[in-house]
C-alpha cells in the first residue's frame, strides 16, 4: 500500500467513533482530508461539524456536512486529526498544516481525542519532525532568540500565514523527552501564540494503519 492509501484506511477507520447526531471536531491536513471524505459520507446522520481550518471547512461545506461555530458549541464528542508525530504515550507534534492553534483549541473542548496516523508517524522520541510554534509577527525575532535558548534552530516558515493572521517558527533539532514541560516553556515565552506539542491534551485513542491492517493505541 501507498502511503495515501494507509492515510485513508485510517481515516475511514475513525467514522466508527461517529455517532448519529454528533457535532464533530475535525482536524488539518492530508489523513484528516480521509476522514472528511468519510464523514461527507454519513453527512445525513451527523449535525454538523467543527472545523480546524479554512481549508477544511471548504472541503466541509463541499460535501454539505453543515458547519458551526465552535463558540455556539458548548462541548465535542469528538475530534479527530492526524498527527505529525505521536509517541506511545498519545503524545503529539502537529501543526506541519499550519493550522496548530485551532487544532489545539478543538482537542481542548472535546471529550475524546481520536488520533489518526500511519504508522511512519509513531516515535519513541518525539523531535525529528520540526516542532511547529505559532507566533505573532512583530515577536518573531525575539521568539527565535528564546527557541535557541531551550536547545532548538528556529527556521522562519517561509511563505506561510496562518488562519489567524500569524507566521510560523518550525523548531529543528530537539530530542523531546519532558514534553509537558517543553510545552509549558515554549507557550509561555511571550509572543508565542500557541505550541504544536500536544503533550498536556494528548490523544485518548490513535489508530495507527500500517501493511498488517490498522492498530488500536488507548
Amino acid at each position: 500500500m501507498t502511503q495515501d492509501e494507509l492515510k485513508k484506511t485510517v481515516g475511514w477507520a475513525a467514522l466508527k467513533y461517529v455517532r448519529p447526531g454528533m457535532i464533530v471536531g475535525v482536524g488539518t491536513g492530508s489523513t484528516a482530508a480521509h476522514f472528511i471524505d468519510a464523514l461527507g459520507s454519513v453527512s445525513h446522520q451527523i449535525q454538523g461539524a467543527v472545523s480546524s481550518s479554512e481549508m477544511s471547512s471548504a472541503k466541509l461545506m463541499s460535501l454539505g456536512v453543515p458547519l458551526f461555530d465552535l463558540n455556539d458549541v458548548d462541548s465535542l464528542d469528538v475530534y479527530v486529526d492526524g498527527a505529525d508525530e505521536i509517541n506511545v504515550s498519545m503524545q503529539m507534534i502537529k501543526g506541519g498544516g499550519g493550522a496548530l492553534t485551532r487544532e489545539k483549541i478543538i482537542a481542548a473542548v472535546a471529550h475524546k481525542f481520536i488520533c489518526i496516523a500511519d504508522a511512519s508517524k509513531l516515535v519513541d522520541v518525539l523531535g525529528t519532525f520540526p516542532l511547529p510554534v505559532e507566533v505573532i509577527p512583530m515577536a518573531s525575532a525575539w521568539v527565535a532568540r528564546e527557541l535557541v535558548r531551550l536547545g532548538g534552530q528556529p527556521v522562519y516558515r517561509q511563505g506561510v500565514v496562518t488562519d489567524n493572521g500569524n507566521i510560523i517558527l518550525d523548531v529543528h533539532n530537539l530530542a523531546i523527552l519532558d514534553a509537558v514541560d517543553l510545552e509549558w516553556q515554549i507557550n509561555n515565552i511571550p509572543g508565542v501564540v500557541t505550541v504544536g506539542l500536544f503533550a498536556r491534551r494528548s490523544a485518548d485513542v490513535a489508530l495507527i494503519s500500517s501493511e498488517q491492517g490498522v492498530k488500536i493505541i488507548g
